[in-house]
């Protein structure tokens, strides 16, 4: 077996830095010891897309916000999906993830990145969505491992009361939350129906042939 190679490494605004892993073929983000994501395992990220344009259905130009770049999965499979009338915002914090995505990663990010749909913000996108007001048709957030600030502490207001408040107020009549997570997490399903979604908790396999780990997302549509 080769060993794990480090590509390069990038520091994230309140938080531990990650790192960029080659093994064999396939890469891998790290933060600590916890694998983010990797391009073994792309199935629910590809679903977070896919899935969320389903239940928009057809509406003229629609405004997308996705929070976290990655490795790109997400805003992939949101173009495939949607017409040349849409919009799609990346927020990404860690400028080294678009330099991956434009260095070692470039033959698997397919010019995603250069598509006239796409703007690239280097943002923290809950100041995106703070600042949004029916601004958006989707959120769509794959920003930590969960409903919780793993990548940084200052995440955890995405998840908070206040956080899904101010997400619903972002949201155009008829717009949807959709939330990642590599687990289920009752509290964070409970805090939706409070701050007035209605919620859809859907379990996904992590790759696309319906193997490995079982994750989730939450489709939080306002009340």
């Amino acid at each position: 077996m080769k060993p794990r190679e480090l590509i390069g490494e990038a520091e994230v605004p309140g938080g531990p830095p990650l790192r960029l892993i080659r093994h064999d073929n396939a890469f891998i983000i790290m933060l600590a010891r916890n694998e983010l994501m990797s391009t073994r395992m792309s199935g629910s990220e590809k679903a977070l897309g896919v899935m969320t344009c389903q239940r928009l259905g057809a509406r003229a130009a629609p405004r997308i916000l996705i929070g976290g770049y990655g490795m790109g999965f997400t805003l992939r499979a949101v173009l495939a999906e949607l017409g040349p009338d849409a919009r799609i915002v990346v927020a990404e914090l860690v400028p080294e993830i678009i330099g991956w995505a434009r260095g070692p990663m470039e033959a698997m990010t397919q010019g995603c990145l250069d598509d006239p749909r796409v703007e690239v913000l280097i943002e923290d996108v809950g100041a995106l969505i703070g600042a949004g007001v029916a601004s958006y048709d989707a959120i769509l957030l794959d920003v930590d491992n969960g409903p919780d600030g793993l990548t940084r502490p200052g995440n955890d207001g995405l998840y908070s009361a206040r956080g899904l408040a101010r997400a619903r107020g972002a949201l155009r009549p008829g717009g949807i939350l959709s939330v990642w997570s590599a687990g289920a997490d009752r509290a964070f399903s409970r805090r939706l129906i409070e701050a007035g979604f209605s919620v859809e908790e859907v379990s996904v396999r992590a790759r696309e042939n319906g193997k490995g780990p079982t994750h989730v997302i939450w489709f939080a549509t306002p009340r």
